[in-house]
């Protein structure tokens, strides 16, 4: 019997999935979704033994929806290709999975999550712990929603896990800069479609102003230095392209 599948989404990660594969070893099946990789991702992950499947979307509900449809397991983890499960972590799922008593009692679990800018050192360390729902009982998780930012649809409860789900985010400039250009793009079309209120010189700011106080405040993003000033004005131009894009979009539609 497979009791837990790994489900990863990747594209062009050649230089993280293997690390992610070996911190997924001990689940009973692992499964890799592919989203239109044009290096060596894919050639990786075969030689360690994942399935791999091609499915190219821009929609991150369908990558989760596609490796649910295609996983075998009583429980599913999903696990990104730049995130490593710890070894504390690992235990508990081990543990939660294979007590059927403990099993039967939560449908699903949030992981807490540790994120690193700039590198896995300790002092890149971000100080906020995220918490975000990774394991599931398959026949309670009925899918996912959003096209970006996706969450879960679950019957049941949903508990918490011990241990911390590494997430080695925004590595340099360069990847922070092209993931802004991909997804600003697609943040701005999901507000037009939704009649977002036009946008007026004062909304940049404001936008601009939230989500440096976020990352840089609330955050704790002061706590780190450096990079914690750089992440927080790097989510500040992040929130001006994307409503860049969605004032470009508002004015063309006003032709």
């Amino acid at each position: 019997m497979i009791l837990i599948s790994a489900v990863i989404i990747a594209r062009n990660e050649e230089d993280m999935i293997a690390d992610c594969l070996d911190s997924v070893s001990f689940c009973d099946e692992v499964l890799v979704v592919d989203n239109g990789s044009l290096d060596n991702t894919r050639e990786i992950a075969e030689r360690t033994g994942a399935k791999v499947f091609e499915l190219e979307t821009e929609d991150f509900s369908k990558l989760r929806n596609y490796g649910l449809q295609k996983a075998m397991g009583k429980w599913i983890l999903y696990v990104d290709a730049d995130e490593r499960v710890t070894g504390e972590l690992k235990k508990a799922i081990m543990y939660l999975t294979g007590n059927n008593d403990r099993g039967q009692q939560l449908n699903g679990y949030f992981v807490k999550r540790k994120n690193f800018y700039f590198g896995s050192a300790k002092q890149n360390e971000w100080p906020h712990i995220e918490r975000i729902e990774r394991l599931f009982k398959k026949d309670s998780l009925k899918g996912w929603k959003g096209k970006i930012h996706e969450s879960p649809i679950v019957d049941g409860e949903i508990g918490s896990l011990d241990g911390f789900l590494l997430h080695y985010t925004h590595r340099n400039l360069t990847s922070m800069l092209e993931k802004t250009i991909e997804w600003s793009k697609i943040e701005a079309e999901l507000r037009f479609k939704s009649g977002h209120p036009k946008m007026r010189w004062w909304r940049f700011s404001r936008v601009m102003l939230v989500a440096f106080f976020d990352s840089y405040i609330r955050q704790g993003g002061w706590k780190v230095g450096t990079i914690g000033l750089i992440e927080g004005m790097y989510q500040s131009f992040s929130i001006f392209v994307t409503y860049s894009r969605l004032w470009e979009m508002q004015k063309k539609n006003e032709k």
